[in-house]
């Protein structure tokens, strides 16, 4: 009898345990505090349908319901003012599990251009303290942004990096009493000529106005774009730069007091917008014929082509639009968009002593890198700290940033409208014109370069005066580039041209004040000054179709053999002709002759030890991937979106090595496409693509048979740390996580591996001291192979992967453990490795290894081996190994040749390698070259978006060992879940494993129970064949 109901427990008791193992398995899931519950699930994801041409939205809408008859979509009625008039665009919401499909079938549709998710700004423009949009390494609602203006006071800290050595100055030598912004720029002198901005419509896109504000004489329209019921500003940014612009009260006036004001509500109370919001908002401004459009916000992503794209159609309707460069100095790369576009006035921020602003964000633009060079960017720079402007209500305040100097500078172009006659106001003036009077008027600015302050600080009255005798012509900004002017023209000034060298980049902007479009009639010509000229050689790539009023001319600059000994000055003029149609009421071509001025000092080409080689193009961005930060301390700037160039962030490194002497050039193409022979050392830092098999190939021999020093500073590469980095997109209902590490180390280790040398993948932190040097390793990697005879350095660092912080805690959780850091190896050239490149990088430097690199590359390059670094105790007895399926592998689960310039494209030498090898395969290759795919990247399309990617069916990723993570259930069935991929996979996933769980235990109660019943009836039997014994 006990033994029956022992059994009996035992059968209802596994079954129980199954269903709670179910449930442990998979913890947290259903909880209400979830991402992922239904409560905080985002809804259907709403997508802009852009059409070609424009229509009125009823019709727009009987065509697509014609059209696409399958379910799972609905038309999103938008109610607002620019409903009245046709639109190019269509909102609709889209049902998740439906998303792939139905955007297939829009897009098949021959009316439409494409189909995108409607993204979401969010801005933060009134806190003191500025945040982006990353906070303690998550991603807050909204688009990506970075920080706009901020409050009395200085700008945050975060946003400026510990350069160490490195002097930053945040002398604030304000006057005693606040002047007025609007008579440092004498502003007064045109207002006694009668000129007030009066008959001019100022559009000012932000968080609005109040109808009855005692300081504005002349609101003539207020529209709201957004979901909330109100036009007033609830946060006062809007009622902020509309005072400056056109205020009118003593204390804090505007430059122009009877400009219209047309008050566009694009933000909520939550400082929150959306594309969809802005591109309503720019076709109503198109409509109502707007004058000039200022504009405070900005972003890093370039890529967002449906708000882009309207951009360029708001200037070609002749809309001058001021926007301001952002606030994420004084780093460099950091330009934001719209500023960053040729046919916007992007404006940066001074204070009174004429310094740049430490706020103001530097160029260059970096939509042309890796691959090409930046554009000078801000256009110019106007007061930007501590200006006066109106408060919501009534009285004045002060703020400081970008988006405070921007409406300076569109105060003044309002004024600079009004002095134009309306009844030729459109003829002469336009979104280049206006550029134009502003950059050829501004005053240079003694200390910066071109990169930090462009044309210089904005000068009214100078403007004032070419506008009154303007006539329409095209001309180049800059017109000048002298190698003489230091520190303007920085960075040409600080490295002469010579023989031999990579061609040196100048990126132009053309501005065509002669009309919208535009056409380039021939190519551009050279014209030296003196016979030394000739031995300048210059190739030009340019806009063949200059529209919408900008282009580009980009020179590459080279000095032929024969000039490998001449040492002086080479000057003279490019000129290249441009021409438009003829305006209304003109019969002629519109043509005009630009010229560009050139001064450029050139040297005798320097020995072969000192000339260095940086590899730009192996570099990958932000945007378009999800290209994560070197450091992972740094939790409020997870994206690495300033370059990774030269010129960037990595400008200071550049200026030491030109200090110690060294030639720096840039490579923005293959290995194959530069002579080893030339170079001392190739520098490879923070580089993120692949390589082709040539590039492998050719670097093992110019290393082993041409002498070819080679330094490398790699950087944090873990995928199970890469797969806690997602975060989920609210705006396009996506996951996104990194597409490599900080660095792309497997394939470093491929390119290494003909010298014996490897990195791992822990992530490493602490600070050490070596040569006497303190010195903080930030989220870098270690050394798993080189070879024996080597030197070798370890120190005792924390390891702070996902396998790292395991081990740790089993271990006490304060375990520092020796890993090898650094390497120095003669390889026929040498070789030098580090395993981080943080300290090299201005954008979140800790401290500086500059001096190590001076080290590393007079070994390289000189062979001086420094008596510390080439220690006996540092040298390898025997060789470091691991098996190389113990090497950090790749991610197999990334369509990686979305975001490369290697997998699955040819290798090209492009317009940035040396003449001879432009559209070849490089030097000593004389077969076509073919497309590499890698193994483990599938070839499929992930997603539309470029960091998005589609849900694919349920599928395990084996990796090099399993993550560790809060719970037992994670730990081993953690790949099976979406929070721990980079895409999402079906929602069935979410409680399909704890239903098999369940499923598996009644199975196994049903199977228990039948054993049971066979056994009654066996009993059963065997009892009465007994009892029929006699």
């Amino acid at each position: 009898m006990t033994r029956r109901n022992t059994s009996g427990i035992s059968l209802f008791v596994l079954p129980v345990i199954f269903i709670l193992l179910a449930y442990f398995l998979y913890p947290d899931k259903h909880t209400p505090n979830s991402p992922d519950s239904a409560a905080e699930r985002p809804p259907a994801k709403n997508h802009i349908i852009r059409f070609l041409q424009y229509k009125k939205a009823e019709e727009l809408r009987e065509y697509l319901e014609r059209n696409v008859k399958s379910g799972g979509w609905e038309w999103v009625e938008r109610r607002n003012p620019a409903m009245k008039f046709p639109t190019d665009f269509a909102l609709v919401s889209i049902e998740e599990q439906r998303e792939e499909f139905l955007v297939g079938e829009f897009d098949k549709l021959l009316l439409v251009k494409d189909v995108t998710p409607d993204s979401c700004y969010r801005g933060e423009v009134l806190e003191e303290k500025a945040v982006g949009a990353f906070v303690d390494g998550k991603k807050r609602p909204g688009k990506i942004f970075t920080a706009m203006s901020f409050g009395e006071g200085e700008p945050p800290a975060a946003v400026v990096p510990n350069t160490s050595s490195v002097r930053i100055s945040w002398r604030r030598n304000l006057m005693a009493q606040k002047s007025q912004v609007t008579s440092l720029f004498g502003a007064d002198a045109l207002w006694k000529k009668g000129y007030t901005g009066a008959k001019v419509k100022m559009a000012i896109f932000d968080t609005g106005i109040r109808a009855d504000h005692p300081h504005f004489r002349n609101i003539k329209e207020r529209t709201n774009w957004t979901s909330e019921d109100t036009l007033n500003d609830n946060l006062g940014h809007g009622t902020f730069v509309a005072g400056v612009i056109a205020g009118q009260d003593a204390e804090c006036l505007g430059f122009a007091p009877d400009a219209e004001i047309y008050a566009f509500r694009v933000f909520t109370d939550a400082q929150v917008s959306y594309t969809s919001w802005f591109l309503d908002a720019f076709n109503y401004a198109i409509a109502s014929q707007i004058d000039v459009l200022n504009l405070s916000i900005g972003g890093p992503d370039y890529l967002d082509l449906p708000f882009v794209e309207k951009v360029w159609e708001i200037t070609a309707n002749n809309i001058i639009m001021v926007s301001a460069i952002g606030n994420d100095g004084p780093l460099y790369g950091t330009l934001n968009n719209p500023a960053d576009q040729s046919d916007v006035i992007g404006v940066g921020g001074i204070d009174y002593s004429d310094h740049i602003a430490s706020f103001s964000s530097r160029g260059m633009s970096t939509w042309e890198i890796p691959h090409g060079y930046g554009r000078v960017k801000p256009d110019v720079v106007a007061y930007g700290r501590e200006i006066m402007g109106s408060k919501i209500s009534t009285g004045c305040k002060s703020l400081s940033g970008t988006s405070v100097a921007s409406p300076v500078v569109a105060g003044i172009v309002c004024l600079l409208v009004s002095v134009i006659p309306e009844n030729v106001r459109k003829a002469i003036l336009n979104p280049a014109s206006m550029k134009q009077a502003l950059v050829e008027g501004a005053s240079k600015l003694s200390g910066p370069n071109m990169y930090e302050q462009g044309a210089g600080r904005v000068d009214l009255l100078e403007s004032y005066e070419i506008l009154r005798s303007y006539k329409p012509r095209a001309t180049i900004f800059p017109s000048v580039l002298d190698y003489t002017d230091c520190p303007y023209s920085w960075p040409f000034c600080r490295q002469p041209l010579y023989a031999g060298a990579m061609p040196v980049i100048f990126n132009t902007t053309i501005l065509n004040g002669m009309g919208v479009i535009g056409y380039v009639g021939g190519p551009p010509v050279w014209h030296p000054s003196n016979e030394e000229g000739n031995l300048l050689s210059i190739h030009f790539t340019y806009s063949n179709v200059i529209w919408p009023w900008t282009g580009f001319l980009a020179l590459y600059l080279q000095i032929k053999e024969e000039g490998v000994h001449f040492s002086g000055e080479i000057e003279g003029n490019v000129t290249v002709n441009i021409y438009s149609p003829p305006a209304p009421g003109e019969k002629n071509t519109r043509r005009s002759t630009c010229v560009l001025h050139l001064r450029l000092k050139v040297i005798p080409t320097p020995q072969r030890s000192m000339r260095i080689l940086w590899d730009q193009f192996h570099n990958i961005k932000y945007p378009p991937g999800y290209i994560p930060r070197d450091s992972l301390d740094v939790r409020n700037d997870i994206l690495d979106w300033h370059g990774d160039h030269l010129h960037t962030n990595f400008h200071i490194m550049f200026n030491m090595l030109r200090d110690a002497g060294y030639y720096v050039e840039t490579l923005g193409s293959p290995f194959t496409c530069f002579d080893a022979n030339q170079y001392g050392t190739l520098l490879l830092v923070d580089l993120e693509d692949e390589y082709f098999p040539e590039e492998i190939q050719k670097l093992k021999d110019d290393v082993i048979y041409n002498g070819l020093g080679l330094a490398v500073f790699a950087d944090w590469y873990n995928v199970e740390s890469m797969m806690k980095m997602k975060f989920f997109d609210d705006n396009t209902r996506s996951w996104w996580t990194p597409v490599t590490g900080g660095s792309n180390v497997p394939a470093l280790n491929d390119l290494l591996a003909p010298f014996g040398i490897a990195f791992g993948d822990k992530i490493l932190n602490g600070d050490f001291v070596i040569n006497g040097e303190q010195s903080r390793y930030a989220s870098g990697t270690n050394i798993v192979k080189f070879p024996e005879g080597g030197y070798l350095h370890s120190f005792p660092f924390m390891d702070s992967s996902e396998s790292g912080a395991t081990q740790n805690l089993l271990l006490s959780g304060m375990n520092k453990v020796y890993s090898p850091i650094l390497g120095l190896l003669e390889f026929g050239g040498k070789i030098a490795v580090y395993g981080d490149s943080n300290c090299l990088d201005s954008s979140h430097m800790v401290t500086n290894c500059y001096w190590l690199l001076k080290k590393m590359l007079d070994f390289t390059s000189l062979n001086i081996k420094d008596p510390m670094l080439f220690s006996d105790s540092a040298r390898q007895d025997k060789t470091l190994h691991v098996d190389n399926n113990q090497l950090p592998s790749r991610r197999t689960d990334v369509n990686f040749s979305m975001y490369s310039a290697v997998v699955n494209k040819e290798l090209i030498c492009r317009s940035d390698s040396r003449f001879e090898v432009w559209g070849t395969k490089g030097y000593d290759l004389h077969v076509r070259g073919r497309n590499r795919r890698l193994p483990g990247y599938a070839s499929i399309d992930l997603g539309r978006g470029l960091n998005s990617t589609r849900e694919l069916p349920l599928k395990r990723f084996e990796f090099s060992r399993m993550k560790d993570d809060n719970s037992l259930g994670n730990k081993y069935l953690g790949y099976l879940y979406s929070d721990d991929l980079d895409f999402p996979v079906l929602v069935a996933s979410h409680w399909l494993i704890p239903a098999v769980v369940a499923i598996l235990g009644l199975v196994l109660l049903w199977s228990f129970w039948k054993i049971r019943q066979k056994r009654r009836r066996r009993r059963k039997g065997s009892f009465v064949i007994r009892s029929a014994i006699p």
